[in-house]
């Protein structure tokens, strides 16, 4: 299964899963295209935008293991 950490760089991030951007911008984030975020840390992004990096990484993930879920018929 996919995992984020605060250490990994938003640029990782977003090559992990595309569907990841929504979750970044509506917190806050909307700078995600911008050149120099893609070589920046979650927990430095997190820091500057004055978001709790553990809740961003939590909700990530929560996103990337529900993805991963079987599908109900």
């Amino acid at each position: 299964m996919a995992q984020v950490t605060k250490d990994m760089l938003i640029g990782e991030i977003i090559n992990t899963d595309i569907n990841i951007v929504p979750i970044l911008m509506g917190a806050g984030m909307h700078c995600i295209g911008c050149p120099s975020s893609q070589g920046e840390s979650l927990d430095e992004a997190c820091m500057v935008h004055g978001i709790d990096s553990d809740l961003m990484v939590n909700a990530i993930n929560e996103y990337l293991a529900a993805k991963e879920q079987p599908q109900e018929a």
